[in-house]
């Protein structure tokens, strides 16, 4: 088990903004996971399970955290159910370029949506992360999580629950998923890299998916114009009051530049937010998770 002191937020999410956790720890073998909880007992610290950071503002200075990076595992694993379905195994520190790569070559469908986005399995497992009618939750089996209290154990698909950006294992605490195994239909390769390619294409061109950005905010509201469209109203779509605005592409989706501060951007999300609801009456809720 590496440890790392005071870990940049920084370095480690994609927006690259943020202070300075207390430690990071990086989880090699099941053996770390073992000896994270005396790692972690008596220091007075938050554990954080942190993936590429895609949807992470962290505050600055220094935040009273510990993050636990998972490595991306050794691959993948299939097998053929009965119902002509193939279940895939993976451990949650693979990313998601990776994971769909290999269901492309396989033929195996169900999360190509999802293509462009820079996370892990785990974290797009957390978020239940969709796009283009995909969705983690509609094709997960079970998961394998890890908490202080209990250590590592497997939790069925009937024992999960999940919604819109929202993933509940079913128990109260701090939890890390630590592996997740899917039910994912079969196609042709071919078939599948092109659904991923019309995916990809329509995602660039609507979606700044190559900038410094957290992804979406805001989540959408339950009903009604989308989160996006009640900011482009209020005239947030390419308003930037400093480093850190919001993308000309699409109004949900917060950019740095690359000399901003996470002050700026916090200031920011809450005039935006602010404006929603004085014009619409919608109090517009956070997808990004805030560390502080």
């Amino acid at each position: 088990m590496e440890i790392l002191r005071r870990p940049s937020l920084r370095d480690l999410t994609t927006l690259r903004l943020g202070g300075q956790a207390e430690y990071g720890v990086r989880i090699r073998s099941e053996a770390d996971w073992d000896a994270l909880s005396s790692f972690l007992e008596g220091r007075g610290l938050t554990p954080f399970c942190l993936g590429r950071g895609s949807n992470i503002l962290a505050r600055e200075g220094d935040l009273p955290l510990v993050l636990l990076l998972q490595a991306p595992g050794e691959g993948m694993e299939a097998r053929s159910l009965p119902d002509g379905r193939v279940r895939v195994s993976a451990d949650a520190g693979m990313g998601l370029g990776r994971l769909l790569a290999g269901l492309q070559v396989w033929g195996l469908s169900g999360l190509e949506g999802l293509v462009g986005i820079p996370a892990t399995l785990g974290g797009a497992v957390a978020m239940n992360a969709g796009a283009y009618g995909c969705d983690t939750g509609s094709v997960l089996a079970r998961v394998r999580i890890w908490s202080p209290q209990e250590g590592r154990q497997w939790l069925e698909r009937d024992q999960l629950g999940w919604a819109y950006r929202e993933f509940d294992p079913g128990r109260s605490g701090f939890f890390c998923i630590t592996e997740a195994e899917l039910d994912l239909e079969p196609r042709t390769p071919a078939e599948v890299r092109q659904r991923m390619r019309d995916c990809y294409r329509a995602k660039k061109g609507s979606q700044p998916i190559l900038a410094r950005t957290c992804g979406c905010v805001f989540k959408n509201p339950v009903s009604g114009p989308a989160a996006g469209e009640l900011l482009d109203r209020c005239g947030f779509r390419g308003f930037f009051p400093g480093q850190v605005g919001f993308s000309r592409q699409h109004a949900n989706f917060l950019i740095n530049q690359g000399g901003g501060g996470a002050n700026e951007a916090l200031e920011l999300i809450e005039r935006a937010r602010t404006a929603v609801l004085r014009s619409f009456g919608i109090d517009l809720e956070l997808e990004v998770r805030l560390l502080e």
